[in-house]
Formats: C-alpha cells, sequence, structure tokens
C-alpha cells in the first residue's frame, strides 16, 4: 500500500463540475495520485498552485490559448517547498501542433486529449510528476518522422534559424533578429525541410526540444 505522504498530490481547473467529481475520483482510486483540489477558474489556479505547490496541475484548454499562455508564463519557475516546481498538464477536446508547441515552449510539460481512456491521462499525471515531459500520441502527425534530423547538413546560419523556431519565434522575428528579410528566412527554411527531412516548422521545433531533452513523446 503506498504511503500517505508518498501520494503525488494534482490541482485539477477545469470548467465543468461533472469532469472534475470524475476526475477526482480516479485519482482516489489510483494509490499514488490524489486530488489536491478544485477549482474553475485560472485565477485561483494559480493562487492555489503558488501556495500548496502541487504535483501537476491539470488545465482544461476551454479557458482559451492565450489565457492559458498567460497563466503558463506567471507561473514561470516557481518551486515547491522541495524545490520541483509544480508540472502543468494541458488537455482539452481539440489540441492543434500549433498549440501543443506554444504550451510546450510556455513551460506546460503533458499534452493529452480530453477524449482520451482515462489510463492515457494518468500515464500523463504519473510522466510528467516523475519529472519527465509528455505527449499523447498522434497530436503531430508522423512523429518518428519528425524525429530523424541530420542537422550535421546544416549551415551556421541555418542552424541559427533552426534555433530561433525552436524559441518559438515568427519568420518576421527571425529576420528582424538576424538582420536578414522575410523572404530570406523561408528560402532558409525550406532548404533546412529539405535537408533535415522534418516536415515543417512545427516539426522542426518539436524535434529541437526532443534533442535537448525538453520533450519527451510518448505512446499509449
Amino acid at each position: 500500500m503506498t504511503e500517505k505522504s508518498a501520494l503525488k498530490a494534482v490541482l485539477i481547473c477545469d470548467t465543468q463540475p461533472i469532469a472534475i467529481e470524475g476526475l477526482r475520483s480516479m485519482l482516489g482510486d489510483t494509490g499514488d495520485l490524489v486530488c489536491a483540489g478544485a477549482v474553475k477558474d485560472l485565477e485561483d489556479a494559480l493562487g492555489v498552485t503558488l501556495a500548496i505547490s502541487p504535483a501537476a496541475v491539470l488545465l482544461d484548454k476551454s479557458f482559451g490559448v492565450h489565457a492559458l499562455m498567460d497563466w503558463l508564463h506567471h507561473l514561470g519557475p516557481a518551486l515547491g517547498p522541495d524545490g520541483v516546481a509544480p508540472a502543468p498538464v494541458v488537455w482539452g477536446a481539440g489540441i492543434s501542433e500549433a498549440e501543443a508547441l506554444r504550451f510546450f515552449q510556455a513551460g506546460a510539460k503533458g499534452i493529452v486529449r480530453r477524449t482520451s481512456p482515462p489510463e492515457t491521462l494518468l500515464t500523463c499525471l504519473r510522466a510528467v510528476t516523475s519529472g519527465s515531459t509528455w505527449m499523447e500520441e498522434g497530436i503531430f502527425g508522423d512523429a518518428e518522422k519528425m524525429l530523424q534530423p541530420r542537422r550535421s547538413q546544416l549551415t551556421p546560419r541555418e542552424l541559427q534559424i533552426t534555433e530561433l523556431v525552436e524559441r518559438g519565434l515568427r519568420n518576421r522575428d527571425i529576420g528582424r533578429q538576424l538582420g536578414i528579410q522575410t523572404g530570406t528566412v523561408k528560402i532558409h527554411l525550406k532548404h533546412i525541410f529539405e535537408k533535415t527531412g522534418v516536415r515543417g516548422r512545427y516539426g522542426l521545433a518539436l524535434t529541437g526540444l526532443r534533442e535537448k531533452g525538453t520533450l519527451s513523446l510518448a505512446t499509449n
């Protein structure tokens, strides 16, 4: 039997009372996770997170991408009393590649679909509360193809642009930072995609995060 002190607390921030009660019950049956409480808005979620420092915070994507991005930035590197930062997990009925990448770049540690089986959500929560990052299979399409880069073929300029894409900069921002035209950035990106075999800027950023150990792609 798991000791009570070893339970990992999960704060729920969701808009739907039925979902909250279902999550509370599900966590209570695990033996290793426990519900630390439930709130229905992001402001309360931030206050409670900073006050009690749960192991993870489950955030409903229906609050909106911009609101969640602001929440993640406000949480920042906040540490709990044990020196470990709470792990934010975003879950939603529909999460695009662009949204998932932005959430990770802002500090999310897990991405999972709201339509997934309960065990998938529990797998995600166990991963992030153990210090890993986790993303449900399929959100970035054929992930295996994206995770076979050939960066040794890239020029120094192409490596610079790749790094800026990983940080979430848009083409015009990259051009401004490097002192080149937006059209030139697009040409460099075309060459980068051809050399690495990576599909699109989201795949490029995902690959970089994976290589740095920032993101772990997970399967169900």
